[in-house]
């Protein structure tokens, strides 16, 4: 009887043994698991790309924005510029142009 157990025993465990992956579904497997790992990083990288041009470009609007705020404070603190009163001497060449039609004569 010890003989017969033993018989099945070694039996189970050989066809234990014999019903697990083959080299070939351990390689498919591995080469499932690199590409997924593969397409993952792949992923975090344009995810990071899209992310620091996004930065990019907020910056670029932030950057634009205080500009044109510091061009509007610095326009509004400039003095009105009056114009400087005109001599004798130019009234009345901008009389005779006016005149003559600017011919000169």
């Amino acid at each position: 009887m010890k003989k017969i157990l033993s018989l099945f025993i070694i039996a189970g465990f050989t066809a234990l043994i014999a019903c697990g992956p083959s080299a070939e579904e351990k390689a498919a497997a591995e080469k499932a698991r690199q590409d997924s790992i593969n397409a993952v990083m792949a992923q975090m990288a344009a995810d990071s790309m899209n992310a620091a041009q996004a930065a990019m470009e907020k910056a670029r609007q932030d950057s634009m924005t205080m500009v044109m705020h510091a061009d509007s404070i610095a326009n509004a603190k400039k003095p009105a510029v009056k114009p400087k009163p005109k001599t004798k001497q130019q009234k009345k060449i901008e009389d005779a142009k006016k005149v003559t039609g600017g011919r000169g004569h």
